[in-house]
C-alpha cells in the first residue's frame, strides 16, 4: 500500500484546461488526464492497478482479464500493417501482459459518411487475418456512422478478454532488486514507420511495422521463466516511458545500460535525423520483462527462439536507488536520467 500510495503523489498533475494531442501520447500529459479525470470519477481498485487490462475473479475461482483500445492510426495503411492488424493485435497484447490467453474480442466502428466500402471490407479483412493468426474470434461489435468532416475517416476501438491460467501471478509489487530487465527486440520500429509513412518528412527508409500478437513469445517466455514478475508492450511513450510506469508503480529504480537496448540501424538514422530518442518511440510488438535474475538466461534464451523475440536482450536490472527513477548509463561511462515521455513528438501512430 505504501507502494502504490507513493507512485499516486508522484503522478503528474492535470494543469491544462483543454485535451492536447499529447494527452494521448502515453506520456506525463497522459497520466495526469487518467490520474485527474477518469480515476478520479470511476475509482475503485481493478482501475487503480493502472495496468494494461483489468484481471477479475469469478466466483468459481477463475481468472479473466479484460482490456479495451482504440485505434486512429494515420495512414491507416503503413508498412508492415494496417489500422485492422492493429486493433486486434494491441488488445491481444494488453490482454497477454497481464498473463491472459486471449480468446474473444468485440469490435466497434466509427466511420465518417462517405468511407469507401471497398477500403471497409479491406480492413475487416486484415482484423479478420490477424484475429485469426491470433487464436481469437472477433464476437461481437458495433457500427456508427457521422456526417462528413466529424471523423477522419475510420476509428476502430477493440475489447478483448481471456482467462489467465491457474497460478499465474505478474504484477509490479512482486519487482525485487536485482531482478533483471529483458526487452523482446528492437525500439521505435512501428512509430517510425507510421512517421515515414505519411510522406511529409521527404526521408526513405526501409522500416517496417513490428504489429505483432506476442501472446505466443509471452507463454514461452513464463514457461522457461515461471517466476516472471512483470510485463509491459511498449507502445505509446515507448520502453523509457512504459520503464518509468514501472519504477514509479513498484517504488525502485530501474538501471538500463545504452550499448545493451536493441535498435535496428535504419531507426537509429531515422531518430537522428527527426532529432527523437528511439527510448519514447512507440512499438506494437515487442515487451518489457521482469524476471528473477537466476531465470534471466533461460528467459532470454526462450525469446530467441522465436521470431518475434529473434532481437531479445537483456538491458537493464532493478536497482534500489534512485528509487521511482529511471538512469541509463551510456555507453562512456557516464549515466542520465530517463523521464517519462513529455508532449507527443509522433501522434496518431496507434
Amino acid at each position: 500500500m505504501e507502494r502504490i500510495e507513493s507512485f499516486r503523489r508522484r503522478r503528474p498533475r492535470l494543469v491544462d484546461d483543454h485535451v492536447t494531442l499529447a494527452h494521448g501520447a502515453g506520456g506525463k500529459a497522459s497520466a495526469a488526464l487518467v490520474d485527474a479525470v477518469f480515476v478520479e470519477a470511476f475509482r475503485n481498485p481493478l482501475l487503480e492497478s493502472l495496468g494494461d487490462g483489468a484481471v477479475m475473479t469469478l466466483p468459481g475461482g477463475d481468472r479473466v482479464a479484460m482490456s479495451t483500445d482504440s485505434f486512429v492510426v494515420s495512414p491507416r495503411r503503413f508498412p508492415g500493417g494496417s489500422i485492422g492488424a492493429l486493433a486486434v493485435h494491441g488488445t491481444c497484447n494488453d490482454l497477454a501482459m497481464v498473463g491472459a490467453v486471449p480468446s474473444w474480442l468485440s469490435a466497434a466502428f466509427v466511420l465518417e459518411e462517405g468511407f469507401p466500402i471497398a477500403e471497409l471490407r479491406e480492413v475487416v479483412a486484415d482484423m479478420a487475418a490477424a484475429a485469426a493468426v491470433a487464436g481469437v474470434q472477433i464476437v461481437t461489435g458495433d457500427t456508427k456512422v457521422v456526417p462528413k468532416g466529424a471523423a477522419d475517416g475510420m476509428f476502430v476501438t477493440t475489447t478483448g478478454a481471456g482467462v489467465i491460467p491457474a497460478g499465474r501471478a505478474l504484477s509490479a509489487g512482486s519487482v525485487r532488486v536485482g531482478d533483471r530487465v529483458l526487452l523482446s527486440g528492437t525500439m521505435g520500429d512501428h512509430g517510425m514507420a507510421v512517421m515515414l509513412a505519411r510522406g511529409d518528412l521527404a526521408i526513405e527508409a526501409d522500416i517496417a511495422s513490428d504489429t505483432a500478437s506476442l501472446s505466443p513469445l509471452v507463454e514461452l517466455l513464463l514457461a522457461a521463466a515461471p517466476s516472471t514478475r512483470w510485463l509491459r508492450d511498449a507502445t505509446r511513450g515507448g520502453v523509457g516511458t512504459v520503464c518509468n510506469e514501472l519504477a514509479q508503480s513498484c517504488g525502485l529504480g530501474v538501471l538500463l545500460h545504452e550499448e545493451r537496448l536493441p535498435v535496428a540501424p535504419m531507426v537509429t538514422g531515422a531518430c537522428e535525423l527527426l532529432g527523437i530518442d528511439p527510448l519514447y518511440v512507440a512499438n506494437e510488438g515487442k515487451f518489457v520483462a521482469v524476471v528473477a535474475p537466476d531465470e534471466a538466461q533461460a528467459g532470454l534464451a526462450a525469446l530467441r527462439s522465436h521470431p518475434l523475440g529473434a532481437e531479445a536482450a537483456e538491458v537493464g536490472q532493478i536497482v534500489a536507488e534512485p528509487a521511482e527513477t529511471v538512469v541509463l548509463r551510456t555507453g562512456f561511462g557516464g549515466t542520465r536520467i530517463v523521464d517519462m515521455l513529455v508532449g507527443d513528438p509522433l501522434p496518431r501512430i496507434c
